[in-house]
């Protein structure tokens, strides 16, 4: 009976914000195929099961089934949502039931892709040299999953400028393993790519100007979530909306994961040797919902 007593008291003592963070809490994060998006859901995976006793789920789901899955509760949140034009079309039919947090990231990219190597600046260019830019025996621009945000907006480009190219959609991995093979051989070649992503620290590459502006400005990242997540959780809601990254540091992370191979090695690696960072973002207090 004392030795209970004592346990008692000593959990009393304990402030209440501690004893919310050591209570299992599960989360489902919703992901994609960007290098960004995986670095990042990896990132928050680790710190949250390993500091704060979070049991987490990556569920890696196409761009509709998130948006989807977000909307009924089967997903808590996302990461990623690039704004104001990007996952626009992705966010309207849901409005009401999402909530679009504070950014993480400014100033992204976003378009059609080649080696600096080659001797095109311009999205029409490509018109007249298609021929060139030949994969797997036809004039092929390399994308990813024909669900993503990026691959919707390259048929509208290739509309727009009367492309004579097909694209070719496979998954981020096989798109950089072409972009890859042709660079190592300078050969041409043209992908959709956009920034962050690691690719750019790896090989010189540049965009293709957008005269008519088909794939937008610069953007803006924030993280999302179902409407009543911030309720639910308002400590984490906290600490996201804390969290901030620029080129350097979200740049490293993946260039980490990339030289190591594996996302979970890798982000461990990245903060490991980024703690001051990672203690400015958890450096919040929010009283238990």
């Amino acid at each position: 009976m004392k030795t209970l007593s004592s346990a008692l008291l000593a959990l009393a003592l304990i402030p209440a914000s501690q004893t919310l963070m050591a209570q299992d809490k599960d989360l489902v994060i919703g992901t994609n195929n960007w290098a960004e998006n995986i670095a990042v859901a990896n990132l928050w995976k680790i710190l949250l099961e390993d500091e704060y006793g979070y049991d987490v789920e990556l569920s890696n789901v196409s761009k509709n089934a998130l948006y989807t899955a977000l909307a009924q509760g089967d997903i808590d949140i996302s990461m990623e949502i690039w704004l104001p034009i990007t996952d626009k079309p992705f966010l309207e039919p849901y409005e009401d039931e999402l909530e679009v947090h504070d950014a993480w990231y400014e100033g992204t990219g976003l378009g059609l892709v080649v080696p600096s190597y080659v001797d095109i600046d311009t999205i029409p260019e490509l018109k007249e040299r298609a021929d060139e830019y030949e994969y797997q025996g036809s004039p092929s621009i390399l994308g990813i999953d024909s669900g993503s945000a990026i691959a919707g907006l390259t048929d509208d480009a290739i509309e727009a400028y009367e492309l004579p190219l097909s694209q070719v959609n496979s998954s981020g991995p096989a798109m950089m393993a072409a972009l890859d093979g042709a660079y190592a051989n300078e050969e041409p070649i043209v992908v959709t790519l956009w920034s962050p992503h690691w690719a750019f620290a790896e090989y010189d590459l540049k965009y293709l100007e957008d005269p008519k502006g088909i794939y937008g400005e610069n953007e803006t990242i924030y993280w999302f979530s179902r409407g009543d997540f911030a309720s639910d959780d308002p400590w984490l809601t906290e600490v996201l909306n804390a969290w901030k990254m620029d080129d350097d540091s979200l740049g490293g992370l993946m260039a980490s994961i990339e030289e190591v191979g594996d996302p979970v090695e890798g982000a461990q690696q990245w903060i490991d040797d980024h703690r001051d960072l990672i203690d400015e973002w958890l450096e919040v207090e929010a009283e238990a919902p």
